[in-house]
């Protein structure tokens, strides 16, 4: 089956590529089928903007889609930055880079105790069927963030958010170690799942 990934995020479509390897799907990307067209991210909460990416993709082509949108949600910034995690350093409301996201959040957590430096990776997946219907699913990743950058690997705030299972930042794991624990990893899961169910009732 073919589906498009709604996003030109090359991490994401890599991470979603290796989390759907095993199955019968077949993940084409947008610069694949040559789609270009801007999309407004509006939604109040990660599945909604997950939703307007995924049906944008379904309804200028006609396949199916699955859209991720992801963040980091900090406890002692109130849930920041949140659906804005992409931007959180930006000043013109357009996409910030990793390195000036990382140093505003640490700054903002420069007087938070270690015991109060909780977070989780939030992300909300949107699958929508050639037909239209709709599947989703949201994952979650419990973690810490530390006081420095910690690690090469990953991408984001991935060498900031430390995961007490492992040891290790996300920066600090593997590709597999990554894709087995994550977020996304989660999120794919469960939407695997209900997929599974939704297709046999078909």
């Amino acid at each position: 089956m073919k589906i498009v990934a709604a996003t030109n995020n090359k991490h994401k479509v890599k991470e979603l590529t290796a989390l759907f390897q095993g199955s019968d799907t077949e993940l084409v990307t947008l610069r694949e089928i040559g789609f270009t067209d801007e999309i407004i991210e509006d939604g109040a909460t990660f599945l909604e903007n997950a939703r307007i990416k995924a049906m944008a993709v379904h309804k200028a082509t006609g396949l199916a889609s699955i859209a991720d949108d992801s963040g980091l949600c900090v406890d002692a910034l109130g849930g920041e930055p949140g659906i804005y995690s992409a931007r959180y350093a930006s000043e013109d409301g357009e996409n910030s880079d990793d390195k000036r996201n990382n140093e505003k959040l640490l700054k903002n957590l420069d007087p938070v105790p270690e015991n109060e430096r909780t977070a989780r990776f939030v992300s909300a997946l949107c699958f929508i069927d050639a037909d239209g219907t709709e599947v989703s699913a949201v994952g979650k990743c419990e973690g810490i963030i530390t006081r420095e950058e910690r690690g090469e690997g990953g991408f984001g705030y991935d060498p900031l958010f430390f995961f007490p299972s492992f040891g290790k930042t996300f920066g600090e794991l593997t590709d597999e170690e990554k894709n087995s624990v994550s977020h996304r990893a989660n999120a794919v899961k469960i939407l695997k799942e209900k997929l599974t169910e939704y297709f046999a009732s078909k």
